[in-house]
């Protein structure tokens, strides 16, 4: 589908219902908790390099000459390695967060739809596709970037069209990363007000696992990601779906 298909059929669409997305999520999640627990356990899985390459050159520093620490005041060489590897470290995070949520909708599509397909919670880190999922996370953190220069206020409004990029990428990865982009906002900007509620609730109830000795958090967390496919199948729609 190419992005002028995409956005003919998200201007063709009614608005987002919020009631029936979120009453779709809570019965899919049902179907995806385990899959989002163990989406949850890879993306813990898979930052660990990332964060080890973050601090292992502190830890090394801290050893050497201890008195690096000590100061009040940064050593100029603590406060390069920060700027050459915290950028690294948050476009690795988001990149795979991109991946791996990409790959949760693809799950929850599966699940929704009756389709018998592996559950390939890499497949947007294999095959070259993650390329895009880079792209895509350079994107976001350059949107971010953005946002935040903007006071604060523009990454209130990106975060709308930012939550949608892991449906767009996962059932739309012909499309280049700032076609994907450009129809999130597309989609994003139709059904603001609706999407932004949507997060705030999802994103409350998925803290409710929080009160099972805070482990629970671990089931709950990806329920926060399931109203944006619904976001995607009602705002944009599938070919299954006749539309």
């Amino acid at each position: 589908m190419t992005l002028n298909q995409l956005t003919e059929k998200i201007e063709q669409n009614p608005i987002l219902d919020f009631g029936a997305v979120f009453s779709s999520a809570i019965e899919l999640f049902k179907k995806v908790w385990l899959q989002g627990f163990i989406t949850i356990l890879l993306t813990l899985v898979l930052m660990i390099p990332l964060y080890l390459i973050f601090y292992v050159p502190f830890i090394v520093l801290g050893v050497s000459n201890p008195a690096t620490f000590e100061s009040d005041v940064m050593a100029p060489v603590m406060g390069l390695a920060m700027f050459l590897l915290m950028p690294v470290l948050i476009l690795g995070v988001m990149t795979i967060s991109v991946a791996l949520n990409a790959a949760f909708m693809r799950i929850c599509r599966m699940k929704d739809l009756g389709i018998s397909e592996p559950e390939d919670y890499f497949y947007y880190l294999k095959n070259g596709r993650w390329k895009k999922s880079l792209g895509l996370g350079l994107l976001m953190l350059l949107v971010a970037i953005a946002g935040m220069l903007l006071c604060g206020v523009g990454l209130i409004y990106a975060m709308v069209p930012l939550s949608l990029l892991p449906a767009f990428f996962a059932f739309n990865e012909e499309l280049s990363s700032i076609d994907i982009l450009k129809a999130c906002f597309k989609l994003g900007n139709k059904n603001w007000f609706i999407i932004f509620g949507l997060i705030i609730l999802s994103g409350i109830m998925a803290e409710l696992g929080i009160v099972l000795c805070g482990v629970g958090i671990f089931f709950t967390a990806m329920f926060s990601k399931v109203p944006t496919y619904y976001m995607y199948k009602n705002g944009v729609g599938f070919k299954e779906d006749g539309v």
